[in-house]
């Protein structure tokens, strides 16, 4: 199989020269459940060299209808296990490597990364993540669903700390706000990763209102 045919359609939207530069690239996946699932496809199949994708969860029932890496013979497997055989079903040019343990343990492996994707659900590991993308000089792509409503932000030098949420409990969620979410971080993955422009530190909040009118609102995170 030639890359070019593989690539065909990405390639006459950015051209080859910046498909080749993706072979280069490694990228770190944080959560294998539904933003998971769906970066590790967007960005498992565009060319991206070297994806490694870390988590210690196993997969629940309640995760298969909203979590589209998973079927129902998946049950009990570890989730980045699952992810990382599907994603080289589809794409013989990627090397995905699955990490079974928590992002604290992982961190102990120092490994460097060109761009950390965060498809976590605690406001915990965001932190450490957060913090690992400031003692590397790795920017990261913050990602969050909850219901009907999303958000979004390409961390360059942005100050986390501004999300305070303690004693929050989640709600419910759509899968498909999990993947509209998933798709927006993928594209500022591939924009960042290809030298296109992207908008740094600025969180994109994606909501229904009480209407039903879809909503996106922009706010410009302090540094």
């Amino acid at each position: 199989m030639e890359r070019s045919e593989y690539f065909n359609r990405q390639i006459k939207l950015w051209g080859e020269k910046r498909q080749e530069t993706l072979k280069n690239k490694k990228i770190l996946i944080v959560g294998a459940g539904g933003l998971g699932s769906s970066l590790s496809y967007a960005l498992g199949t565009s060319g991206i060299g070297k994806i490694d994708i870390v988590d210690f969860d196993r997969v629940s029932i309640s995760n298969i209808h909203r979590q589209i890496a998973f079927n129902l013979e998946d049950k009990e497997s570890y989730k980045a296990e699952v992810i990382a055989k599907r994603v080289r079903e589809k794409s013989p040019f990627v090397e995905i490597t699955p990490y079974i343990m928590s992002f604290k343990d992982f961190l102990l492996l120092n490994r460097r990364y060109d761009l950390i994707l965060d498809a976590t659900d605690n406001i915990e590991t965001r932190r450490e993540i957060d913090n690992f993308s400031k003692s590397s000089n790795t920017p990261w792509i913050y990602g969050s669903v909850e219901e009907f409503n999303g958000q979004v932000c390409f961390f360059d030098r942005g100050s986390f700390d501004i999300f305070n949420i303690k004693g929050h409990r989640l709600g419910g969620v759509h899968a498909s706000i999990v993947m509209y979410i998933a798709s927006i971080q993928a594209n500022l993955a591939i924009r960042y990763l290809l030298g296109l422009n992207i908008v740094k530190d600025r969180l994109y909040y994606i909501y229904f209102d009480r209407d039903g009118d879809l909503v996106l609102q922009k706010f410009n995170i302090p540094i």
